[in-house]
C-alpha cells in the first residue's frame, strides 16, 4: 500500500480493523467447533433412536429436568438439535428450516448454556 502513496495512518487504521476482524473470526469457529463437539457427543450416545418428529424427540427423553428444559425450548431450536443429533450439518440444519446458518449455531448455543447443568 506504501507503494501506491497511502499513508501511514490509513495503513495502521486498516491494519487494527484487519486484526479485529480476524479475532473475531477466530471466536466465531472456536464457539462453532465447541458446539459441533457437544452435538456430536449426544448423538454418538445414542446411535439406536430412530427419532423422526420433534414429538417423538420429546417422548424419548427419560431425564426429568432434561424434558423441562427442552419443553420451554422453542420448536425451531428442538428441530435443529434433532437434525443435528441425525448427523446433519449446520449447513443443511439452516437449509431445511429456512434460517441462516448462523443463526442455527446461536440456537444450539443457547440450548447448550441451558443444558449445562443438567
Amino acid at each position: 500500500m506504501r507503494s501506491l502513496g497511502v499513508d501511514e495512518d490509513t495503513i495502521e487504521r486498516l491494519r487494527i480493523y484487519d486484526w479485529a476482524i480476524f479475532k473475531s473470526d477466530r471466536r466465531y469457529y472456536e464457539k462453532q467447533q465447541d458446539t459441533g463437539t457437544y452435538l456430536e457427543e449426544v448423538a454418538e450416545s445414542d446411535p439406536q433412536s430412530e427419532v423422526k418428529t420433534v414429538d417423538d424427540f420429546l417422548d424419548s427423553i427419560e431425564n426429568d429436568r432434561l424434558y423441562e428444559i427442552l419443553i420451554k425450548v422453542d420448536r425451531l431450536t428442538i428441530q435443529a438439535a434433532l437434525l443435528k443429533i441425525q448427523g446433519f450439518s449446520y449447513r443443511e440444519i439452516a437449509l431445511q428450516l429456512g434460517i441462516t446458518e448462523k443463526s442455527v449455531y446461536r440456537r444450539m448455543d443457547r440450548l447448550k448454556e441451558k443444558l449445562k447443568n443438567v
